[in-house]
């Protein structure tokens, strides 16, 4: 069963307004599946008895629309059970497949679609510094997008530091989630269990033995969530929370725990109903109406910026060699100047101009910019009061010395790989 609820409005839509439907009906049915199917008997119970009181005062008759009546039985089912995944949706006349060979052809076009997305694997991106960056849009069914999830971990396995950008994604299946989990431990660990009311019974997720590829139990990881995160996406960023396996980062999460399933009522509408409940086995709790809190709480669209900082500053930190260091602290230069342009007065920018070995600096319309013997110009673009990058070319950087009276002597030309060499002023 799939944690999320996929957007049902990818299989139903508005309905017709003029299309007669039974709402005694509807509401007898639906009350008679959550008794039957939610979670929490009582909470079930309970929500039946309310649309069922709201029907008798006749509060719903003067609903003339499918999706308007769909909409208030959404909202009512909500307020007494607080669950975003129990949701009720007009049916635009899509039906169960009557025959295997129907089934089998649904089957396929939605394999087709899930293909066409790419399994929800957005983007991949080796970030300056050598962050790795994995723009994830949904979990889908390991046994469909496992080649695509393994081939995107291997893509990462070389990184210093790893974000997983999970702030528009809706959630998914488990077993993606456990795939993905297992590349970031070695031992066996307890994920996540979901108990279903059908049964009684209680499922575990724990990581897999064996991945495809190298694992990484002790690269830096970071989380990216947002409002619009939700179910699935919610379970991995709340597993790995519980585990302090990684630093959740951006905005609180949606708050739908509870897994389920979508039922037919009749009349032309649907229910998805949550048929079972998330337990993670470290707080022996789940994230339903509370969502998952960050580490770092940021707005949503500047958690990347804030993850990418302080990946940087921890490849920096524990870096190896002088290589890697100076790789990630040219990256956070970068950065920092992105985020905080640096502005310099006219004045500072007059005190630049000149030559300088076989090259000279120049002031045009305000610009500075540095040009070549071979006539080839760079505009220089301040990353910090002294220190400029060329416009097009990642190196070198100039880094201009001055000497107590405030006058230019030289610059310095910095490289990637943390050499440098002196050009000086004439």
């Amino acid at each position: 069963m799939a944690l999320l609820l996929f957007s049902m409005g990818d299989a139903y839509a508005e309905g017709d307004p003029a299309k007669a439907f039974d709402q005694q009906q509807v509401v007898n049915t639906i009350s008679a599946l959550l008794n039957a199917n939610y979670v929490s008997p009582e909470l079930g119970r309970q929500a039946a008895e309310y649309i069922e009181s709201r029907l008798a005062a006749g509060e719903y008759s003067k609903i003339p629309s499918a999706a308007g009546f769909a909409d208030a039985l959404t909202a009512d089912l909500r307020s007494v059970t607080h669950d975003r995944h129990l949701t009720v949706v007009p049916d635009t006349g899509v039906t169960p497949p009557s025959s295997i060979e129907a089934a089998v052809a649904q089957n396929e076009r939605a394999a087709r679609q899930a293909a066409r997305a790419n399994y929800g694997f957005e983007k991949l991106e080796h970030l300056p510094g050598n962050v790795g960056y994995l723009d994830l849009r949904g979990f889908s069914p390991s046994e469909v997008g496992g080649p695509t999830a393994i081939a995107a971990m291997n893509f990462l396995g070389n990184s210093s530091a790893v974000i997983i950008d999970l702030r528009q994604n809706g959630g998914g299946e488990p077993s993606m989630i456990q795939l993905i989990t297992s590349y970031f431990f070695v031992a066996s660990v307890h994920l996540n269990d979901i108990y279903w009311r059908e049964g009684n019974r209680t499922a575990q997720f724990w990581t897999l033995p064996y991945v495809p590829g190298k694992k990484m139990p002790e690269m830096p990881l970071y989380v990216l969530i947002s409002s619009g995160t939700f179910s699935a996406a919610e379970e991995f960023a709340y597993n790995l929370k519980a585990l302090k396996r990684a630093t959740i980062i951006g905005e609180t999460t949606g708050g739908g725990a509870n897994p389920g399933d979508s039922f037919p009522v009749g009349s032309g509408f649907a229910v998805f109903i949550s048929t079972g409940r998330a337990i993670n086995p470290v707080t022996g709790s789940n994230w339903e109406g509370v969502g998952v809190i960050p580490d770092r709480a940021v707005s949503s669209k500047d958690a990347l910026d804030e993850a990418y900082r302080e990946a940087l500053i921890q490849v920096e930190s524990q870096a190896k060699d002088t290589e890697q260091r100076a790789e990630a602290a040219w990256a956070s230069v970068t950065l920092e100047a992105k985020l905080h342009p640096i502005g310099l007065s006219l004045g500072a920018k007059r005190i630049l101009v000149g030559g300088y070995g076989h090259s000279r600096v120049i002031l045009e319309e305000d610009e500075l910019y540095l040009v070549m013997q071979s006539g080839q110009r760079f505009r220089l673009i301040p990353l910090t009061h002294d220190t400029f990058a060329l416009d097009g070319a990642e190196e070198p950087r100039l880094r201009f010395v001055t000497d107590r009276n405030g006058s230019v002597q030289k610059f310095v030309q910095l490289y990637t790989n943390g050499e440098s060499d002196e050009v000086i002023r004439h």
